[in-house]
Order: structure tokens, then C-alpha cells, then sequence
């Protein structure tokens, strides 16, 4: 993967390459090795004028040929293409899928801030959420709203969060951010969405990942050492946010992650690390609960005790995570995968 951050002087395509090839380089593999493409991009098409991305990086690391396919799911976009790669795998499709994106929302790149922040905001709800003014920030904002009014998380344990992540991030010369911070920087910080100041949220971001899903015998005949995927989950939560359950459940990523569990025979007494996705501090907080890394109502007191630190009992976002690594969208999924991968090995 690349280091995320401002990347203005390279297009979507070089972009990615300067991620996937050092992916090939890394199995011992070249471009004609590669059966398919699942290309991750969430954004282009609205803030670049830039479509038809799976061919473009294609031909950019001599890939011209292969079968491509270009995934948009939010922040998950190339989480979900590893998802369809394993599954082509498994079925006997293709046996080498290289997987990853890469994207550029940082106002050196193209839009300024409250641009691209309209972009993202194209998630909401068409009809009920944009008419309002609803965005990211606000989505978590109202989420964890309503988990400090009925667990008592408080601005200090979110605080906590972002300090823990500055402090990964410094040891990740991948990451946007490697400064670390203070709790009072965090609460010193502009407001941007009650509870959230500005170091709860995570930046913008250039920046482009990848990986190979492979067969098990492909994976046998390559240089690197190879980490199987026993499980994956899969589940979509309401939109609007009022079509949902509970707020603060986040039940999407409970029924995914029960899936997981399910399918690869773990449990979450198993997890001896992970990376979750802390767009804001409260985010962080909901994920743990969510994967019952902790109980309901724990997130908060976990991070503030050193639990989800390095050197606590569950380090959650060695990377820095999306908090301090960064967050170009369409890039995050498989860049959470290159630090599962690493760590694995």
C-alpha cells in the first residue's frame, strides 16, 4: 500500500499501481500471472469525472485483458471486492484476483473540504437525510449521541481514542498522521458535530492498497507467506438511520461478524488484535462492542483503561487506523488487510 495522504501529483491509476506492485513484487508474481481485478473507487465518478477505473488500472500494471470490476459500497468498497474474490476463488473462477483501490479526497487533489464532504454525503438517504443537511460526521454524531445518553461513554473515552490512535500512528511510517496528541488537543480542537471535535475525526486522504486472493494451491507456488481466510460476514444496515433497530447496535456489523465467527469456528475470545473502522473516536467504540470484543456499554471505559492500546489485552488499529493512518475511501478496506496480513506474518 502507499502512504495515505496527499498524493495530487499522480492520477487514480498511477495511484493504484504504485500500490499493486509492490503487492506482485511481494508473491514473487508479474502481471500475467493475474486472472481478474476487483478495484475498489467510491468517489471519482462525482469528484474526478472518473469513470470506468477497473480497465484504466488495469492497463496502467499491464493488465489489459483481464476481466475487471469496479466496486462502490461506501467505506467498505474494497472489503466488499475481497469478499467477491474469495468467492470466485472458491468457486474455481480464477485463481490469482488482485484486489485493492485507491482514491484521492484531500483538497490538494481535487475538491476543497466541504466539497468533498457533499461527496460522501451522497451515502445518506436521497430522499429523508441529504434535504437536511445530514453528513458522516453527523451520522456517528447522532450514533454516539445516543450511546453516551444510555451508557455514560464520555468525552474523555472518546478522546482517549484518538490519542491511542496518533500514538500507533507514530509508529506507522504509512501513516497520514504520525504526530501524537494529547486528550486536551482533542477537546481543544473546533467543534465539528456534537460530541465530535476536530482530532475525532479522521482526515481526508490520498492514498491507494492492495492484495492477492489466491487459490490454495496458487498460494503454495508464490515467495510470500500466505494468511488463510477462514471467515467472512457480510450484512447492510437501514437507510435512513431511522430504519434502524438501535443506534447504538450498530447491527450490521454484529450479524457480519457473527457470520465470521460462524464460519471460521472462532469466537471473539479468540481476537488477539484487530482493525475496526474509527472514521470518528465513537465509531471505534461501537465497533469493539459490536464484535463483542467487549460488552455493550464498554468501549468507552476499555479505550480509557489502555485495553485497546499496544501492550493492552486487545490492541484495536496498530495501524493508527483511519483515526491517524488515514481514510481514502475506496483504498481503506484492503489497506486494513495489508496491516492484518503484516501482523499475521
Amino acid at each position: 500500500m502507499t502512504k495515505f495522504g496527499t498524493h495530487a501529483d499522480l492520477t487514480l491509476s498511477e495511484l493504484f499501481a504504485a500500490a499493486a506492485l509492490p503487492a506482485l513484487d511481494d508473491a514473487g508474481i508479474g502481471p500475467d500471472e493475474v486472472d481478474a481485478l476487483y478495484f475498489g473507487n467510491t468517489s471519482a465518478a462525482i469528484s474526478e469525472n472518473d469513470t470506468h477505473l477497473g480497465p484504466k488500472a488495469a492497463s496502467q500494471i499491464g493488465l489489459a485483458g483481464v476481466p475487471t470490476q469496479r466496486f462502490e459500497d461506501a467505506c467498505a468498497t474494497s472489503a466488499m471486492a475481497t469478499k467477491h474474490a474469495v468467492a470466485a476463488i472458491e468457486s474455481g473462477l480464477h485463481d490469482v484476483i488482485l484486489v485493492g483501490g485507491a482514491e484521492r479526497c484531500t483538497p490538494a487533489s481535487g475538491l476543497d473540504t466541504d466539497e468533498m464532504t457533499r461527496v460522501f454525503a451522497s451515502a445518506a438517504s436521497r430522499q429523508y437525510e441529504q434535504p437536511v443537511g445530514l453528513t458522516f460526521p453527523g451520522v456517528f454524531a447522532l450514533l454516539t449521541k445516543r450511546h453516551m445518553h444510555e451508557y455514560g461513554t464520555t468525552r474523555d473515552q472518546l478522546a482517549e481514542v484518538a490519542v491511542k490512535n496518533h500514538h500507533h500512528g507514530s509508529l506507522n511510517p504509512r501513516a497520514q498522521h504520525g504526530q501524537k496528541i494529547t486528550r486536551e488537543d482533542v477537546h481543544d480542537g473546533p467543534l465539528i458535530a456534537d460530541p465530535f471535535h476536530l482530532y475525532d475525526c479522521c482526515p481526508f486522504s490520498d492514498g491507494a492498497s492492495a492484495i492477492l486472493v489466491v487459490s490454495q494451491d496458487a498460494a503454495e507456488s508464490f515467495d510470500s507467506e500466505a494468511v488463510d481466510i477462514t471467515g467472512i460476514g457480510h450484512a447492510s444496515g437501514g437507510v435512513p438511520l431511522a430504519e434502524q433497530s438501535a443506534f447504538t447496535a450498530t447491527q450490521a456489523a454484529r450479524d457480519a461478524v457473527g457470520a465470521a465467527y460462524d464460519q471460521s469456528g472462532r469466537t471473539a475470545d479468540d481476537v488477539d488484535f484487530c482493525e475496526v473502522h474509527d472514521c470518528f473516536t465513537g465509531a471505534e467504540v461501537l465497533a469493539t462492542e459490536a464484535l463483542g470484543l467487549v460488552e455493550d456499554g464498554e468501549g468507552g471505559p476499555a479505550a480509557a483503561a489502555g485495553r485497546t492500546a499496544l501492550g493492552g489485552d486487545i490492541p484495536v488499529n496498530p495501524s493508527g487506523g483511519l483515526k491517524a493512518k488515514g481514510h481514502p475511501i475506496g483504498a481503506t478496506g484492503t489497506a486494513q488487510i495489508v496491516e492484518l496480513t503484516e501482523q499475521l506474518r
